[in-house]
């Protein structure tokens, strides 16, 4: 099976892997003490990972660590950031319109402070 980028970063446990690994290298137990999955599980995860080209082993006596390949994660991050605009204005728009209405909510309440009901 061919595996990809977008296989390795489609599960959250991956992700998170990927995130640990990115900070330092660690061995395969190290990564396992992480999770509250078993270790079979966790070594499942860094199988996917080294398939997809996103981490290496390195063996090490009777230690294997684990290494991040960052830069094989870049047809994700371009995939991704050609959306970035379309997102940014998106939320652009969302923070005008929260603006607006807390603009309005103000002088709402301006107008009730000037204005009491007796």
């Amino acid at each position: 099976m061919r595996r990809d980028v977008f296989q390795a970063i489609a599960d959250p446990v991956r992700r998170d892997i990927i995130k640990l690994l990115s900070e330092q290298a660690l061995t395969v137990n190290e990564v396992a003490e992480q999770f509250e999955v078993s270790r079979p599980a966790i070594s499942k995860h860094l199988k996917i990972l080294e398939e997809c080209g996103i981490i290496m082993f390195s063996q090490k006596g009777r230690e294997r660590h684990c290494f991040i390949q960052p830069k094989n994660l870049i047809p994700a991050f371009l995939w991704i950031d050609q959306y970035r605009n379309l997102w940014e204005e998106k939320l652009d728009s969302f923070e005008n319109y929260l603006n607006q209405l807390q603009n309005k909510n103000n002088k709402h309440e301006q107008s009730k402070k000037q204005n009491p009901n007796p």
